[in-house]
């Protein structure tokens, strides 16, 4: 088998059912996943979103590929017959025409107010909006899903000159890098995948706001013990999944976030809208603003002030 080669696996499927496929597709795929909001063009102008999204990711494709497939397909199979699930659709892809396979789908998109997200190589067709610039990664997404969307139009509204941000699981890097362009100082940015962080470090050279972004592997405890120059911020923004949000709150998420900043969480299905509330409350935090988009939710709460 090809070296350079890998095979990504995809399904369709409702919002409801992604986050069950994705962990399924995550035992497997040791770079991550990737779920993406499906555009129609023939029946929405480009850009707009449809009601599907996208669950892909990619195994290597070396000589235990076949087992591996194997296995995933059972895994999908078990969970299929707690809710129908469409055939994984599967195709393999080489490094050299990586860049050709993105771009057979990925189109500039409207976000907000003020944003608007842009793969590398496009114009940009929105010249009222702040572009942010995207070299899509293997499973990093590129901000057409709901939960990223979320995130910056509840961002757009409080990022503003000497904001420091923190970026908890920063994937692509896109969060962090909107902050910059919305005015923000400085960003700081964490991600348990190496390969996440690199493709944050390759889309801020991109946006050309490399002096004021910072990158690491970890996750909260990283931050606490000081792997950056600051331990809290007024900004917080956790864009995952709502199970790994309540895991982070144990792990003591509630500390990065200043006295009378907020915190903005997604990647939450509104069936969990309720139980992550009831964590950050828990935590000490107020809910100041909720975002809804198909079934995904984002929170925005805020910390109490120092006495």
């Amino acid at each position: 088998m090809d070296k350079t080669s890998w095979l990504e696996i995809s399904l369709q499927v409702t919002p409801e059912q992604a986050e069950a496929v994705a962990e399924v597709l995550g035992r497997f795929t040791s770079e991550g996943v990737v779920v993406e909001r499906l555009t129609d063009d023939a029946k929405n102008p480009i850009g707009t979103p449809a009601k599907k999204v996208r669950v892909f990711g990619y195994l290597f494709a070396d000589s235990q590929l076949e087992e591996k497939k194997m296995r995933l397909e059972e895994a999908l199979f078990y969970l299929g017959r707690i809710q129908p699930l469409p055939d994984p659709s599967y195709k393999l892809i080489h490094d050299q025409n990586w860049m050709a396979a993105w771009k057979d789908q990925y189109q500039p998109l409207k976000v907000g107010q003020r944003l608007a997200i842009l793969p590398a190589w496009a114009e940009n067709p929105y010249p009222n909006r702040t572009p942010i610039r995207i070299n899509p990664g293997m499973a990093f997404g590129t901000g057409t899903h709901p939960t990223t969307q979320l995130c910056l139009e509840l961002m757009e509204t409080r990022v503003g000159p000497d904001t420091d941000v923190i970026d908890v699981g920063c994937g692509s890097g896109i969060l962090s890098i909107a902050a910059i362009l919305l005015g923000a100082s400085q960003a700081y940015g964490t991600d348990i995948s190496p390969a996440a962080v690199q493709s944050s470090l390759e889309n801020a050279k991109l946006n050309n706001i490399s002096n004021k972004v910072s990158f690491t592997r970890g996750s909260v405890g990283e931050i606490i013990n000081g792997t950056f120059d600051i331990v809290d911020a007024p900004l917080v923004v956790v864009n995952i999944l709502a199970n790994i949000i309540l895991r982070l709150f144990d792990q003591d998420l509630g500390e990065l976030i200043s006295p009378g900043g907020e915190l903005i969480l997604s990647g939450i299905l509104e069936t969990q809208a309720d139980e992550v509330l009831h964590h950050a409350k828990q935590s000490g935090f107020t809910l100041i603003e909720k975002r809804e988009i198909d079934d995904w939710v984002a929170l925005c709460v805020s910390k109490k002030s120092a006495p």
